[in-house]
């Protein structure tokens, strides 16, 4: 199955020359590269959260393969949703997705599905592919959908997958697609989002739950989040770094109500 590009064109541009010209203006190649286990990255219009994603994936040193978690923005599919088979598809060219390494995983897990429902209009990992085949065009992809569910089933997840990625011995790099306080006032998502970012800094995932619940921030991707940073510890995390964080505000000029965007890095000792 080819899963067709759905938001080029609006997100971003169609265009493969637009597109990469774009990017090349928002990702910064000169950067020292560091070994990561992991990343948050935001999935807004690139006008909007580019600059962010651009920062922090230009920090990153490529391996051959990217797990991508992201949320259900559209409701469809599986609650808990993997594709083990297929390629994607951008104005950049193709991603196979490494059907190994996803079937392990799947293998792995008491709640993944094989779903494809979940995937088709969901822009939250489509985003994310551009910037990263900028930089490197034969990276393999396995892509994981999460709707909203109880903060343990996300942690274990998160286990479940960093087993799998020991198991196969492969060379491995987990993002969380997530965008953070959304439609709020510039002081408000910043005060909110220190709260979310203070968290994920200290690699804690359940005082990042329990944070989003109790100040009611409006992070999207708070559950590939939670997985992320459970899969991290087990593979040997240790410290986390704020790259980039700004708002649509910071884009716009309009501080009424914007979205915030952070890139973070997640590193072993």
């Amino acid at each position: 199955m080819i899963r067709n590009a759905v938001v080029a064109g609006q997100f971003y541009p169609a265009s493969a020359s637009e597109l990469k010209s774009m990017l090349k203006g928002m990702v910064d190649e000169k950067v020292a590269k560091e070994e990561v286990i992991g990343l948050i990255s935001p999935h807004a219009g690139y006008i909007y959260s580019g600059p962010v994603a651009g920062a922090v994936i230009s920090r990153i040193r490529f391996k051959d393969t990217f797990i991508i978690m992201a949320p259900n923005h559209t409701g469809s599919g599986k609650p808990f949703s993997i594709m083990t088979e297929g390629r994607w598809k951008t104005p950049l060219g193709e991603v196979e997705i490494d059907s190994e390494l996803g079937k392990q995983i799947l293998a792995n897990s008491r709640y993944l599905e094989e779903d494809k429902a979940a995937h088709l209009y969901e822009h939250s990992i489509e985003v994310q592919l551009p910037f990263l085949q900028y930089f490197k065009t034969d990276f393999k992809l396995v892509p994981i959908v999460l709707a909203y569910a109880g903060g343990a089933i996300y942690k274990e997840i998160g286990k479940e997958i960093a087993k799998a990625v020991k198991e196969s011995g492969k060379k491995v790099v987990i993002i969380a697609s997530s965008d953070m306080t959304h439609y709020e006032s510039q002081a408000s998502a910043q005060k909110k989002d220190t709260q979310a970012i203070e968290a994920i800094l200290n690699l804690d995932e359940d005082e990042l739950l329990k944070r989003v619940a109790e100040f009611n921030i409006s992070m999207c991707g708070y559950a590939p989040a939670v997985s992320l940073i459970a899969a991290a510890k087990e593979l040997g995390a240790k410290e986390a770094e704020l790259i980039k964080y700004q708002t649509s505000g910071d884009v716009t000029g309009d501080y009424s109500s914007v979205v915030g965007y952070a890139g973070i890095i997640i590193k072993g000792g």
